[in-house]
């Protein structure tokens, strides 16, 4: 708790940080960040257009299937791009490492943030898409706050891993993007799990991306609050505690070494 405590107080100088990492990822380009915007709206466009206009696909549960994919999309989004980047924070901002009044575990958190401004657009831009369908915000609307912090922590457990087993190890950005591939497709964003056969759907319910994208889905279309999926809760809060736990114990004991090593 104290640890968290402190990263709490270092809240202010997290967020500029990870403004200037958004800022600085487009430097340079024509269009700068709204490249940040583009290339997510495209792959959902592109699915839509495969899925909806080419194989014809029904509609979901009745609704629209770009409503019912793009629910699930975003979120997924979020929660990939933020890992990858996270997963190479250390090896990307090495000359803080070496300052001792850094808690150089914040780095992963300034990446979560930057991917955090794309995503707060394209939760907005779902929101548009909903009512020009016909469906306008609900009550239900509201757990996206909790969705959103459950992502982050989430996250944040696995960029621990990721991040300092990277400053040793520079093969592990490469599997992170391999599992990522895995995960998307293992994943009922494009596909109902209803069409699962049933001896599987269990298993994938414990992927723990499954409880983000269908918890996001149950906001905007199902209209289900998050406690009355108590397996699926009690899962996600236990798997995201171990990876937190984890995450935390082989940071601090990787930590000594970052300098040596970059």
């Amino acid at each position: 708790m104290s640890f968290f405590r402190e990263l709490y107080r270092q809240q202010k100088f997290v967020l500029e940080l990870s403004r200037k990492d958004f800022r600085s990822r487009y430097l340079g380009s024509y269009l700068g960040i709204i490249w940040a915007f583009i290339q997510p709206t495209i792959t959902i466009l592109l699915f839509w257009f495969v899925f909806q206009v080419g194989f014809k696909a029904m509609p979901v549960d009745n609704f629209p299937f770009i409503l019912w994919l793009a629910a699930a999309m975003i979120p997924w989004n979020f929660f990939a791009d933020s890992l990858l980047q996270s997963t190479n924070s250390i090896v990307e901002n090495s000359y803080l490492v070496k300052k001792i009044v850094f808690r150089v575990s914040a780095l992963p958190l300034v990446k979560i943030y930057s991917s955090l401004m794309v995503h707060l657009f394209f939760i907005v831009f779902l929101f548009i898409i909903f009512i020009i369908y016909g469906f306008y915000p609900t009550i239900y609307s509201l757990q996206l706050i909790y969705y959103l912090v459950a992502t982050v922590l989430l996250t944040l457990g696995l960029s621990w891993i990721t991040s300092s087993l990277t400053v040793f190890l520079k093969d592990v950005g490469q599997i992170v993007a391999m599992l990522l591939q895995f995960g998307f497709w293992l994943t009922p964003i494009f596909y109902s799990l209803k069409i699962v056969p049933e001896k599987y759907q269990f298993w994938m319910k414990l992927n723990p991306m499954y409880y983000i994208v269908e918890g996001y889905r149950d906001a905007f279309i199902y209209h289900e609050w998050f406690w009355e999926h108590k397996f699926l809760t009690l899962n996600f809060w236990s798997i995201t505690f171990i990876v937190l736990s984890l995450g935390l114990y082989l940071f601090k004991k990787l930590k000594p070494h970052f300098a040596d090593v970059l």
